[in-house]
């Protein structure tokens, strides 16, 4: 069953391999993986999709928490959240078959990101079932070419974050001074 994993992270070199490394250490197979800054340029974002069984989805997020540069790891999976894919689709289609699939990308309240005369560029956000559903339908039509970005997710719960401070690696831990303060 996919796990939905939301990890805030410090915004340095090596944070997502040392992720990746652990479930790929451990044989869990990353579904889909998306990252990106915050607001906070120091700080990233991910949502990891990862293929764990029910009953190891605690230890996971316990190993994900004790990992250097991972302020919290939150399991998404089973509370409240929204969950959404994006979809770049590009379909190449006869003009007979141009109106449906407007009418189509519309009933998934997709968006044609582009047109040519050999078909379209569309863009859809939904859950996975939904991109998946889609996409079948715009198969039908011709040929197509799909892009997709992985989950992303959101909680919708009112806690608020709780974060620790950063371990200190390497070169920052030789920078502290006695009284346990980081030099700049």
């Amino acid at each position: 069953m996919i796990q939905v994993i939301s990890i805030l992270l410090e915004n340095k070199t090596g944070a997502l391999l040392r992720v990746t490394g652990l479930l790929s250490a451990r044989g869990y197979n990353i579904d889909s993986l998306t990252v990106a800054r915050t607001l906070d340029p120091g700080l990233s974002r991910m949502t990891i999709g990862v293929d764990v069984e029910p009953h190891l989805r605690r230890q996971v997020i316990k190993q994900m928490n004790k990992l250097v540069n991972v302020l919290q790891a939150t399991d998404l999976s089973d509370g409240p959240a929204v969950t959404r894919e994006m979809v770049l689709l590009r379909v190449r289609a006869a003009m007979e078959s141009r109106t449906a699939i407007l009418k189509e990308a519309e009933i998934f309240q997709a968006r044609v990101v582009d047109s040519s005369l050999e078909g379209f560029a569309i863009e859809a956000t939904g859950d996975a079932e939904k991109m998946d559903e889609f996409i079948d339908v715009m198969r039908s039509y011709g040929e197509i070419e799909v892009t997709r970005s992985g989950v992303v997710a959101v909680s919708l719960e009112a806690k608020k974050l709780r974060l620790s401070p950063p371990i200190p690696t390497g070169a920052e831990a030789k920078s502290k001074s006695s009284n346990g303060v980081l030099n700049a």
